[in-house]
């Protein structure tokens, strides 16, 4: 039985570890999207079609 806790004590200290690296990496990519939009944004007056 006590197998079982250290197991599960293992299991759910990795998954949190995941989750938190997860956030990080989609706030990461959130920052990186927005900071694309606002240049392209800014250039639009020099795109000619």
């Amino acid at each position: 039985m006590e197998q079982a806790y250290k197991t599960m004590s293992r299991i759910g200290a990795g998954s949190i570890a995941v989750g938190i690296v997860v956030a990080v990496v989609g706030v990461a990519a959130g920052v990186v999207t927005i900071v694309s939009g606002a240049k392209l944004l800014k250039r639009k007056n020099e795109l000619t079609f």
